[in-house]
């Protein structure tokens, strides 16, 4: 009976538990006092034995991957895997796959949930009211007011859709884009630094590489308009989080609010934690009842496609030039 391990956050239940059952994996959740995000060997201990994981962000390193020689597949329980070293996993033969279209309206929601927030002061107001400090501070409306959008991607439009129901102009920085929605939803595309610098709200939408790590570092931080606002549901290394600090603190920016983190889970020790004009919340972005139902859904079924002789092409994020993957080595 093929061994499934859930390291993902909320992975303990759902429909993938009944569906592997069904067709004869077994399935262990991950213990939830398991340090997988920073101790390589929790990780490795935890992977003991199983064949696929349903993973979070927990790193997949050369090291846990060699220690790990049973494993075959490792499924992402969302759309980014930058944690996952690929080429270690190619040359291992195992699969990388991803979930893709089922959590982008949830982080949609939260980035509009995270906007409306910051556009209105929170968490400074909550805070004010719960030490007795009354006071009428009046903002900027959102409505008519810019957003620029980093990435037009699957989530970057559905955030689209949403600003322009609030009245808001959007910009977006995308060098594919799909023309048919830019023209159908009068989206105006712009490259970044002019992005940057005409948004009154800036969201991070695009994948995390190389070239985009501290994509916002000071320079770039510093080209935005002063007193904007920056939101990133998106990688947390995207972000230079000294950078962002400071510009928060200098009120070049006039909030932030965040889902994603340099390191996560975030030190309680994080100098952001001490500013009042900044939103913060824990990689939720993604997770509404809708889309755990369909991620973890969707895991199951790949994993077992994986394992009956399918390839899934659509999820699979590497062995790209592999044509004859077989889901037993022997």
């Amino acid at each position: 009976m093929p061994l499934v391990i859930s390291t993902s956050l909320n992975a303990g239940n759902g429909p993938h538990t009944e569906i592997l059952k069904a067709n004869g994996f077994e399935h262990r959740p991950a213990p939830v006092d398991a340090d997988i995000y920073n101790d390589e060997n929790a990780l490795i201990s935890v992977l003991d034995g199983s064949q696929a994981v349903i993973a979070g962000s927990e790193p997949y390193t050369p090291k846990v991957l060699a220690a790990s020689p049973q494993l075959r597949a490792i499924c992402r329980s969302g759309v980014g895997f930058d944690a996952i070293d690929l080429k270690a996993c190619d040359d291992a033969g195992i699969v990388v796959t991803t979930t893709p279209g089922v959590n982008h309206h949830a982080v949609a929601e939260h980035t509009i949930a995270l906007l409306m927030g910051a556009a209105r002061g929170f968490p400074d107001l909550d805070q004010r009211v719960r030490t007795g400090r009354w006071d009428r501070i009046p903002r900027p409306r959102v409505m008519g007011s810019t957003l620029g959008i980093v990435g037009l991607g699957r989530i970057g439009r559905a955030l689209a859709t949403r600003a322009v129901g609030l009245g808001m102009n959007v910009l977006a920085f995308e060098p594919f884009p799909n023309k048919e929605f830019v023209e159908q939803w009068k989206i105006e595309l712009a490259e970044l630094d002019d992005l940057l610098s005409r948004s009154d709200y800036v969201s991070l939408h695009c994948p995390m590489s190389a070239e985009t790590h501290h994509l916002m570092n000071a320079e770039r931080i510093g080209k935005m308009k002063r007193g904007s606002v920056l939101l990133n549901t998106a990688r947390g290394l995207l972000i230079d989080e000294t950078a962002l600090y400071d510009a928060l603190k200098s009120g070049q920016l006039r909030a932030a609010g965040l889902d994603v983190f340099e390191e996560e889970p975030l030190p309680t020790d994080s100098p952001l934690i001490e500013l009042s004009n900044i939103l913060l919340s824990g990689h939720v972005a993604g997770l509404d009842n809708e889309s755990h139902h369909d991620t973890f859904t969707m895991c199951a079924e790949t994993i077992i496609d994986l394992f009956n002789g399918g390839w899934p092409a659509e999820c699979v994020q590497n062995l790209k030039s592999v044509s004859d993957w077989k889901w037993s080595k022997a």
